[in-house]
């Protein structure tokens, strides 16, 4: 936990230093949740109080993010990105979520590949409320995990890597972009 504090912060400082300059992008309203049911996954512990506009008070309250909430109770996430912040987290979509190979979501949230979750998980973070107008073409962003990920950006469009920014929700913590693909760490 200690590791992931550090690397978010320092991440963080890094990006929110070095982006600049597009337009405002407006919240787009988010896919539909998929029929399929959500991936199973353990109850979060130790849930601190959250303040009703909070990251993950509004990733609670979207029927649009039962799996990315299922993913963060699997990998005992829940508080981290709870935390005072600020913090962006790019949070994919079900529809997102169902784009992934059948059968990746529920291997992902198994006890025994919780390390490869939570590096996934780790790439949709990144330190300080990262506004639209710091989004650059072509500028990296520094995530949670260490790796870098990549701005784009077309005219009032915005996206990271592949996934499209279909919305913004600012937080009491942070920033939460909703993005339409979930975003894979690069290999090594």
């Amino acid at each position: 936990m200690k590791d992931l504090v550090r690397i978010v912060v320092m991440g963080g400082l890094v990006a929110g230093l070095a982006i600049a300059g597009c337009k405002k992008q407006e919240a787009a309203p988010a896919a539909p949740a998929p029929s399929a049911e959500a991936a199973p996954a353990k109850e979060a512990s130790n849930v601190p109080p959250l303040h009703e506009n909070n990251i993950v008070s509004i990733a609670l309250g979207s029927k649009d993010h039962t799996t990315l909430v299922a993913a963060l109770k699997a990998a005992d996430y829940v508080t981290s990105v709870a935390a005072s912040g600020p913090l962006t987290v790019f949070a994919p979509t079900n529809d997102a979520f169902a784009k992934l190979p059948e059968g990746t979501v529920e291997n992902l949230v198994k006890p025994e590949n919780v390390d490869a979750l939570r590096e996934i998980l780790k790439y949709h973070v990144t330190t300080s409320a990262i506004q639209p107008s710091w989004f650059k073409e072509g500028q990296t962003l520094s995530m949670a995990n260490g790796k870098k990920a990549i701005e784009h950006v077309n005219g009032e469009e915005l996206s990271l890597n592949d996934a499209k920014i279909i919305a913004r929700i600012p937080a009491e913590n942070g920033m939460l972009y909703v993005i339409d693909t979930v975003l894979l760490p690069p290999e090594e």
